[in-house]
């Protein structure tokens, strides 16, 4: 419809790519069209292992988007990703312009870890994780490189860990680098949201409005 010149915005004809607010005029096919506002929605979900961030996946494997209600309005908007064995907080949201504030880099929103390891985490390892170390995309490093404490037999040992980017496997990456193996990795906050204790795997609570916004 856009292509044939059948819409215009505010007396112009719409181009693909085009945005649009709820104050402006719309026409299809010379009708004014009415515009009502979406209900914006941010969800935390708990997700398990297990499960893939995509809509489709080829290997038929379950995904985080079985697991959620339908949205009020629109579709839901992966704010960020989980690898298919990490489990933690997940956020959807089903407005576009508020899932780019939370993931444009330039927020630096703080994502918060609690990873079990295999390995001896000696002060030289921690220090390195704050420091820096070179992947192989480029530099990383962790803002808060915090050693917990030891499982019962003693030989996995659990690290909290906070960084401000979201590439692909970040954190599993940092412990390669440091020659520790991950057996568990949970993200427990993103920015300012933590994943409430009382919120069981594989369920959604809703954002309150006031708590929308990055910080």
């Amino acid at each position: 419809m856009i292509s044939a010149g059948r819409i215009t915005i505010n007396g112009k004809l719409a181009n693909i790519g085009d945005r649009a607010s709820i104050s402006d005029k719309i026409l299809v096919d010379g009708r004014q069209i009415a515009l009502d506002a979406v209900e914006t929605v941010l969800l935390m979900y708990h997700k398990p292992e297990g499960q893939i961030c995509t809509h489709d996946d080829p290997q038929d494997r379950p995904t985080v988007y079985e697991a959620l209600p339908e949205p009020p309005q629109g579709r839901w908007i992966s704010i960020g990703r989980l690898d298919f064995n990490t489990q933690g907080l997940l956020l959807f949201t089903n407005n576009g312009e508020l899932a780019n504030q939370w993931m444009h880099p330039s927020a630096n929103i703080e994502r918060e870890y609690l990873v079990r390891v295999r390995g001896q985490i000696t002060p030289d390892i921690l220090a390195r994780l704050e420091k820096g170390v070179m992947l192989d995309d480029g530099f990383a490093q962790c803002k808060i490189a915090e050693k917990l404490r030891e499982d019962q037999t003693k030989q996995n040992q659990w690290l909290r860990l906070v960084i401000t980017e979201g590439r692909n496997r970040e954190v599993r990456r940092l412990m390669e680098a440091c020659d520790l193996k991950v057996s568990q990795l949970k993200r427990i906050r993103f920015g300012h949201l933590s994943l409430p204790k009382s919120l069981p795997v594989g369920q959604t609570v809703q954002v309150p409005e006031k708590k929308h916004q990055p910080r």
